[in-house]
């Protein structure tokens, strides 16, 4: 096989890439590592802008793969209309979902015990005492149980959690217990004291958590979103927290990056990190490893891990 592989982590630092293919190198800059009709398996920049990211896409004439390194593929599904019927999109699954996970802890833990109330009462030198929410006997809804829903499970059950509820877009078992279908959501919602979401972003999924959806929260229950921005309605989370009926940790927002003068900075009860689920010193390593199997499958024209879609196929 001769022909290019696009990469945007140099080459010459994953181990065990198989031999055959070219290597090129390009991590969103401006030129191209070369020409992209000669590029049959092309991985996307990792954050970098949508636009970036897309802007290949058009002259990818010989492509057979587009492979991510990031969970979801929203961002490039606009442009996937501009793609030769027959390519395989794949997504980074087994990539993040230890260091999401553990975000998702940790919001749910700083919510939970107040954590920014003493950031801020520490720059004041005021000690901050008293009685604050724990995890342990909580109820947890995890809405979106994929690969990264499960692996949040995992570091809540130490947590002596009371139950964890799981929602996926159909129903099915796993050895932990039933994943119900969104359809019972309205049932579930009422008693999750924190409600997760890790949903991929889709015209399902986009304002999942709507007005209705927030208002069937209980009252002091803490919303978590770890998915991406729009799977919440801002203008009705907004009106939830600012009553103070509900609280929120996000690390996604619609807009993204949130504007310096938007309300959500100073609505109460919200904590907010600028989306770094992903990005830790847990990525590369699980992005390398994921690279090397799939070109090694890919030369060895073995079936690839991940598959999201066909274009040409699914009406991309």
């Amino acid at each position: 096989m001769t022909a290019d592989v696009w990469l945007p982590i140099p080459p010459d630092t994953i181990e065990g890439l198989p031999e055959g293919p070219r290597y090129r190198f390009w991590d969103g800059t401006d030129d191209f590592p070369a020409d992209p009709a000669d590029c049959a398996y092309y991985v996307v920049p990792y954050m970098k802008p949508a636009e970036v990211a897309r802007r290949p896409l058009p002259r990818l004439s010989g492509v057979q793969v587009v492979q991510t390194l990031s969970a979801g593929i929203d961002s490039l599904e606009p442009a996937l209309k501009e793609l030769p019927p027959g390519v395989q999109v794949c997504n980074a699954r087994g990539v993040h979902e230890a260091s999401t996970a553990e975000l998702a802890l940790t919001l749910i833990l700083a919510s939970l015990r107040g954590v920014p109330d003493f950031v801020r009462a520490q720059e004041r030198g005021e000690w901050l005492g008293g009685f604050r929410p724990a995890l342990a006997d909580k109820n947890v809804l995890i809405v979106g149980y994929g690969s990264i829903g499960s692996a949040i499970e995992d570091r809540l059950v130490p947590f002596e959690v009371a139950r964890v509820a799981r929602v996926a877009r159909s129903a099915r078992t796993t050895a932990r217990g039933p994943v119900h279908p969104l359809t019972d959501l309205p049932a579930l919602l009422p008693e999750a004291d924190v409600v997760v979401l890790i949903t991929p972003l889709n015209d399902t999924t986009r304002h999942l958590a709507g007005a209705d959806f927030l208002a069937r929260m209980k009252d002091g229950a803490l919303l978590v979103n770890v998915s991406r921005g729009p799977v919440v309605d801002t203008k009705a989370l907004l009106a939830e927290v600012e009553s103070g009926r509900i609280t929120a940790a996000l690390d996604v927002t619609d807009p993204e990056p949130l504007p310096r003068e938007h309300p959500l900075w100073r609505a109460p009860g919200v904590l907010i990190s600028p989306h770094v689920g992903g990005p830790t010193s847990a990525f590369l390593p699980r992005a390398k490893r994921l690279l090397a199997d799939q070109l090694t499958r890919f030369v060895n024209r073995e079936p690839l891990r991940n598959v999201i879609l066909t274009t040409g196929s699914t009406g991309a």
